[in-house]
């Protein structure tokens, strides 16, 4: 279940217009509207001047009905601007034109009717640049940003932003430079590319400080404040904050000041300081209530509500939400209110109170698709099925948690880099409640298709966060597109959320149904990045019929975090025949723990007491199954792993009653999800006979890159094979690889990788890189190698490591990026292993190949030469992939 903070609106300074009274002139007579501008021309200049009062007192009129800012006032201004437009045209005064044209475009804004907005600003813009005017062309190319911006159509504003900033700067206006900057920045923000925003924002700062603008310098550290909250850099975030408050309260903006201790509330809401997030709400309130910004006030109770909430005052957050929702209907924000109608129901859940939980639910779902926020529809369905689930509804729960994941599926392909951590984590609850309501209901099978469905979007995720490309010109043009189309629906989210018009939400609707479409499309015509846009579950028995004979697919996947649900871990079993799933009840904290402990264990060949924790996870995740396992006779055991269990050698796993460990007993092997197309045979199998290696080796021979063993193992592993070719040292280049790499079936480099989250500091290398010689390969490009007919490709010293915030996703991550780009299978390490061992498992493991073993045999029996020592120096080699 979830509640949510109501996001009060971000601070921002923009180049809004900025409406300029004309000097009055001479007061006489008024000319008619109706005269011609060449009847006019002709008249005495006292005629003129008189158009020209008259076109000027409209122009007046107009603004005060504009500062009223009522519906009727707005379209009332409009006629008045119109009119001062027909006068200035009579005269032929083009600053008036333009700025009666802005003044009408800028209603047109406020009315969200965009389309005619561009219409006026451009108009303007072509006055202005007959007038060789520079600072009114760069005020409306801003203007024309600001629309576009809205729109979504972040390249065009950008574009726009930029034109106006090379005007501003040559008319030397550091005001206007700085507004300009902020815009761009915003832009830069909004696509993700938050480095660039900041490097905006902070070359905008001293410029609103060299004018004395403390109103925009307070904007701009806002700006600065919320990428790095964005970024997770909270401490700083906070600082900045801090610095723009004193600012505001300066130039007496209480509207931005309440913002501002809004987003230092939320910092602290987000640090777990609860009693000092509630201090800064509850000093933003009562200056929400000063400007009359009924709407701000909703957001700041809604948050206090919520800081109870967490803190178990239950009444207390209710008493809050209840003052806020009246506050949302009076100001027409649906979107607020269906938030603060989930609030409410949530504490109701909380309470025990289901009947009124879901009535708050469901008077919130309808407003939630009003506005077409598919998040908060997804969050209420989620609440709404976890409710008719406690009061003994299966079927109502099933239908509407089967909504909620179908929607945040949808969603997460428009979910932007900086924010899809967060998205996540906050929408996996759905899922996992009904992956073990599924199981409960006994319907193992569409519980498998879901998990199995979230492994594929975990991945495609991991596609999207590394870039990673496709060999296909036309695919990857395909999926660029596609990709910048999700950047501007997000961005067109966003605007709705916080501006609902008609005419904007059409646009998502429309833009939603393309993508939607394109997906489609794109899923027809390029299986290669398939898996990218899979959001229905693949049917069972397609599934089950891509498993090998006598292969056993076992899935361990963690149900917890559920509300009023025992944590479990459930361990789905498949063969080609059947599925079967069992529950284990397990504590989440002490099991991480125990994968922690064991890897540290693993990884330190010093350390004799490893046992205990290999022994604790063989008995929560093999034994319970280990009867239906020794009954099928499997050849091979396959494992999909997911979260911190990806850092688990599973043949590691020890048997204490048979005093040995899992490899002993059977060949293993990893997959990154069950596919219909992950095991298929892409050509047929290379015949024994004239397999080949091509090895590269140690292509940096200088600490702290050398290898000091990685030439003997190249050298040795190319004996085997006749045919084989090696490149070491300086010939080792990413070049000549990409050059021999289609002559090869088989892959070795014995060079270092870096996939461990933050990169390798200890190496100097990146995060997601390999070494080559002359460059580093990022793994984004492997689809550009050329591996479309490899049977395997070996990387023996690469490093990954398991941190506090790690998933293990760069494991699989690397496995299935390679596999998309044709390999069948992928032997990685866990860790770096001493250079010996490494050597001698690598030797084996080829020699048992040539004597036609299938891959998995092949490294179990190399494995099993070394099994004596710790498993330290046998156990990080997996093999993921196609294991025959």
């Amino acid at each position: 279940m979830s509640r949510k903070l109501i996001s009060l609106s971000k601070l921002t300074q923009s180049s809004l217009l900025v409406v300029l009274s004309l000097l009055l002139l001479t007061k006489l007579v008024a000319a008619s509207p109706a005269m011609r501008r060449e009847e006019i021309a002709q008249q005495p200049s006292a005629t003129q001047d008189a158009t020209r009062a008259a076109a000027q007192r409209a122009f007046d009129q107009g603004v005060e009905l504009y500062q009223q800012g009522t519906a009727d006032s707005l379209q009332q201004a409009i006629k008045k601007w119109e009119e001062a437009l027909s006068l200035y045209r009579l005269v032929d005064d083009k600053k008036g034109e333009a700025i009666s044209l802005l003044g009408i475009g800028r209603i047109y804004d406020a009315l969200g009717e965009k389309e005619k907005v561009l219409s006026y600003y451009n108009q303007a813009l072509l006055l202005y640049r007959a007038k060789e005017d520079r600072g009114g062309e760069a005020t409306t190319l801003n203007n024309i940003g600001l629309v576009y911006s809205a729109l979504g159509e972040n390249e065009k504003a950008l574009s726009y932003y930029n034109q106006a900033l090379l005007l501003i700067r040559a008319v030397g206006d550091r005001g206007g430079e700085a507004r300009t900057l902020n815009n761009i920045g915003a832009v830069y923000s909004v696509l993700g590319e938050k480095e660039k925003a900041l490097s905006y924002y902070k070359e905008a700062q001293p410029l609103y400080r060299a004018v004395g603008d403390r109103g925009g310098e307070a904007a701009t550290l806002n700006n600065i404040g919320l990428v790095y909250d964005a970024l997770g850099k909270k401490e700083k975030a906070l600082s900045y904050y801090k610095k723009a408050l004193p600012l505001l309260r300066a130039v007496g903006d209480r509207g931005g000041e309440a913002t501002t201790l809004n987003n230092i509330g939320a910092v602290y809401d987000a640090l777990g300081e609860k009693e000092k997030a509630l201090s800064y709400y509850k000093e933003a309130l009562p200056l929400n209530r000063a400007v009359g910004d009924r709407g701000g006030e909703a957001g700041t109770l809604n948050n206090i509500g919520a800081v109870y909430d967490a803190l178990g005052e239950k009444e207390k957050a209710l008493s809050y939400y209840k003052e806020a929702l009246p506050l949302n209907r009076a100001v027409g924000d649906r979107s607020g209110e269906a938030t603060t109608l989930n609030n409410i129901g949530f504490v109701y859940d909380a309470l025990g109170e289901k009947e009124k939980a879901l009535l708050y639910y469901k008077e919130a779902l309808p407003l939630s698709r009003a506005v077409r926020d598919r998040g908060g529809e997804a969050s209420t369905l989620s609440n709404m099925g976890i409710v008719y689930r406690d009061t003994k509804q299966p079927i109502k729960a099933i239908k509407n948690l089967e909504q909620s994941v179908s929607i945040s599926l949808q969603l997460r392909n428009a979910v932007g880099r900086e924010n899809r951590k967060t998205f996540l984590e906050s929408e996996r609850g759905a899922a996992v409640a009904l992956v073990d309501l599924l199981i409960e209901q006994n319907q193992p099978e569409r519980a498998f298709e879901l998990a199995n469905l979230a492994t594929v979007a975990d991945l495609a995720d991991y596609s999207r966060l590394v870039n990673a490309k496709v060999a296909n010109p036309e695919a990857q043009k395909a999926l660029e597109e596609w990709n910048q189309k999700n950047i501007q629906l997000e961005s067109l989210r966003k605007n709705l959320q916080e501006k609902f018009s008609p005419e904007l939400s059409q646009r998502v609707n429309q833009l939603q149904e393309e993508l939607n479409q394109e997906a489609e499309n794109v899923r027809n015509r390029f299986l290669e990045i398939a898996d990218l846009f899979e959001t229905k579950p693949t049917d069972i028995a397609q599934l089950r019929a891509s498993i090998p004979v006598s292969t056993i697919v076992i899935q361990p996947v963690l149900l917890t975090n559920i509300k009023n649900v025992t944590d479990t871990i459930a361990l789905f079993v498949l063969t080609r025949d059947k599925l079967t799933v069992k529950k284990i009840p397990i504590d989440p904290a002490k099991f991480n723990v125990l994968l922690t402990q064991a890897y540290a264990k693993l990884t330190n060949y010093k350390d004799d007491e490893y046992l205990e924790n290999l022994e604790k996870l063989y008995n929560l995740i093999i034994r319970p199954i280990e009867a239906e396992i020794e009954a099928s006779q499997p050849k091979q055991l396959s494992f999909i792993a997911t979260g911190k269990l990806r850092y688990i050698p599973f043949e590691a796993l020890s048997d204490s009653k048979t005093d040995q460990y899992l490899i002993q007993k059977y060949p293993i092997s990893y997959l990154t999800r069950l596919s219909t197309r992950s095991l298929q045979a892409k050509t047929a199998p290379t015949p024994a006979s004239a397999r080949k290696v091509l090895a590269f080796g140690n292509p940096i021979a200088k600490p702290p890159l050398e290898l000091k063993g990685a030439e003997a193992e190249v050298k040795s592993i190319i004996s085997i094979f006749p045919g084989s070719e090696q490149f070491i040292n300086s010939k080792a280049t990413l070049d000549t690889f990409k050059t021999q790499s289609p002559r090869f079936p088989i892959l070795h480099l014995a060079t270092h990788g870096c996939f461990q989250k933050g990169g390798c500091r200890n190496l100097g290398l990146e995060e997601n890189t390999l070494l080559f010689a002359d460059q580093r390969l990022n793994i984004r490009d492997a689809a550009l190698l050329g591996l479309e007919n490899t049977e395997l490709i070996t990387l023996s010293a690469c490093q990954t490591g398991l941190q506090t915030e790690s998933n293990g996703e760069e494991i699989s991550g690397l496995a299935y990026l390679f596999e998309r780009a044709g390999s069948k299978a992928v032997i990685a390490s866990l860790w770096s292993a001493d250079d010996k061992t490494t050597k001698e498992i690598m030797v084996e493991f080829y020699q048992n190949i040539k004597q036609g073993m299938n891959k998995d045999e092949a490294l179990r029996q190399a494995k099993l030469s070394q099994i004596d020592s710790h498993p330290f120096f046998w156990s990080p080699f997996v093999l993921i992939g196609d294991g025959r």
